[in-house]
């Protein structure tokens, strides 16, 4: 196997089908990896673990056309199996909604406020905002966080998600509450921490700010999503926002454009608030000439 496998070979082969396992390297097709998912789901393996075997699966095929044994990788075109677990529904904030949050919890805690309003504005994940240091904050050529790092609780500091690097501008506004957060300490020291200067953790984050009840009910997640959601509503455009929150494919980013409505969408609200839609606005326009 390729050494750039997510998972260990041993763990990966104990996994891989019978039929498989039989089949040299060259002869492999889409079907075949198809009906491997089947037998990791008839396996008990969850959709989660599918998709990391997948991707060491493929990373192990990318290597193989790497190193011209076959001039393909089936697992790219490979459909995974129709999910067992239906994905969380977003709950994302309205601006409105999440200032009117982040002014209750600022009522408990101004420093938990602000690491609050941090995160809803610049769509980080709570293990990358966790995981930032002094040194992450960049200064030119314009207020941004480097976002290289993530950290999980209870786990070991890893590259992000995807394991990209990305540049998350700040608006002006976020700018000195960022520096505030930096001063006094050294460029490897968090940069977003708890009250007393320790790391971030999500329960204590969540008692202190009386969490489920002023957000009535919705995950930390459902900041970042609250980040992207404002992004697009106020005009950035697809790519630049698919850049910001990290995401490989704009595909992904365009989930929110699903949530929120395109601007057809718009046009046709507006159709069907009109009076007698367009056939009145035609009406009007006719009596008019």
């Amino acid at each position: 196997m390729s050494p750039t496998t997510a998972i260990t070979d041993s763990q990966l082969l104990r996994l891989v089908s019978p039929a498989l396992k039989a089949r040299a390297v060259g002869a492999v097709q889409v079907l075949d990896i198809e009906k491997w998912f089947l037998h990791l789901r008839k396996a008990g393996q969850s959709d989660a673990s599918i998709k990391r075997y997948r991707a060491s699966i493929s990373s192990f095929f990318a290597w193989t056309v790497k190193e011209h044994r076959r001039p393909d990788n089936p697992v790219k075109n490979a459909v995974l199996p129709t999910r067992l677990t239906p994905a969380k529904e977003m709950r994302p904030f309205t601006e409105a909604e999440f200032e009117e949050v982040v002014q209750l919890v600022r009522q408990k805690s101004e420093h938990l406020a602000d690491v609050l309003l941090v995160l809803g504005w610049t769509g980080l994940r709570w293990g990358e905002a966790r995981a930032l240091r002094v040194l992450d904050l960049q200064r030119v050529p314009s207020p941004a966080l480097r976002v290289a790092r993530s950290q999980t609780e209870g786990q070991a500091i890893k590259v992000t998600k995807g394991r990209s690097v990305r540049r998350v501008p700040l608006r002006d506004t976020l700018v000195p509450v960022v520096l505030r957060m930096a001063e006094n300490k050294r460029p490897t020291d968090f940069l977003f921490t708890g009250p007393d200067n320790g790391q971030l953790w999500a329960a204590a984050f969540k008692r202190t700010t009386g969490w489920i009840e002023v957000s009535q009910g919705r995950r930390l997640h459902d900041l970042r999503h609250t980040a992207a959601c404002t992004w697009l509503s106020r005009g950035v455009d697809l790519s630049t926002v698919a850049a910001w929150m990290g995401h490989a494919s704009v595909t992904t980013t365009n989930g929110y454009l699903h949530y929120l409505g395109t601007s057809a969408d718009r046009a046709g609200i507006e159709l069907l608030n009109s009076p007698r839609g367009a056939y009145g606005a035609l009406t009007v326009e006719m009596n008019d000439r």
